[in-house]
């Protein structure tokens, strides 16, 4: 049985059949239910594939999931209006990163190759120009492949960062150096939790510490704000006077938004989702 997603195999038929203008034919039925009169001719089963035309006007259909237990649907279903062509979308401009630390990701195949990395990455720092930090980051991150031994470098300087790449290189333990080994075959998943997750405060320290949280979080009170009569940044900041997140109208968008900034925020670090679930 498909559980929770019982039904849905017939709205997916149904809408591909909405798309391509076609009515499948009706599987698993060569003898029709006695319980059914068929001589009237109002009803019939599609013993083949039938063109499904638009006649001028939308087309409609409908799926029905009735449960042994008593739960019942009827889905009425309106093909989607015709897509019209608009402008394509100017790109944005790259949000600023967020402030403070920067990691420095390291992989290698084993370990000595991970501390032959560090080196060489402390030894650029302690040349006459070094590179920069959020560059290197991200190009660390993104340009290169991530392999089973692994270390994460965190500072907030140029010394902090040959501190540790130092240290990791001479293969002893340091302040801000995390290493292990990882599991290659697995992937990033970004998890959008539902309610249940918020709490009092929530996002309002990065608000006032992150750039790109905070401007996606903006964005996001914007677009809220022809749907709500009260404002996102209050209620986050738990301003006098603004709702709480008791409220089921208020907890549910200020979660999304809260959500949605921090995906950006891990973005603009070089981490990007395989998939999304939520």
């Amino acid at each position: 049985h498909t559980q929770s997603a019982a039904g849905v195999a017939g709205v997916i038929k149904m809408v591909m059949a909405l798309r391509h203008g076609e009515l499948p034919r009706t599987l698993h039925a060569d003898t029709p239910s006695s319980h059914v009169d068929w001589t009237s001719g109002t009803v019939s089963l599609l013993t083949d594939r039938t063109d499904w035309p638009g006649g001028g006007r939308p087309r409609r259909c409908a799926v029905s999931s009735f449960g042994i237990s008593g739960t019942n649907a009827h889905t009425v279903l309106e093909e989607a209006p015709r897509p019209q062509e608009t402008a394509p979308a100017q790109e944005a401009e790259p949000l600023p990163p967020a402030g403070g630390a920067v990691p420095w990701v390291l992989s290698a195949r084993t370990p000595g190759a991970l501390r032959a990395q560090a080196a060489n990455l402390a030894a650029l720092l302690d040349g006459e120009q070094p590179p920069g930090a959020l560059d290197t980051g991200h190009s660390l991150v993104t340009s290169r492949t991530l392999l089973d031994h692994r270390a994460v470098v965190i500072g907030t300087t140029d010394d902090e960062r040959a501190a540790a790449l130092r240290a990791l290189g001479e293969g002893q333990s340091a302040p801000g150096v995390v290493q292990g080994t990882a599991d290659t075959d697995g992937r990033t998943v970004f998890v959008f939790p539902g309610q249940g997750s918020q709490w009092a405060g929530m996002g309002a320290r990065l608000l006032e510490e992150s750039p790109v949280f905070a401007e996606r979080l903006r964005e996001c009170a914007a677009a809220l704000s022809a749907f709500t009569d009260w404002p996102l940044l209050d209620v986050l900041r738990q301003t006098e006077g603004a709702p709480t997140l008791d409220r089921v109208d208020v907890v549910q968008p200020a979660s999304f938004a809260v959500m949605v900034s921090l995906a950006e925020l891990w973005r603009s670090h070089g981490i990007t989702p395989d998939a999304v679930v939520g």
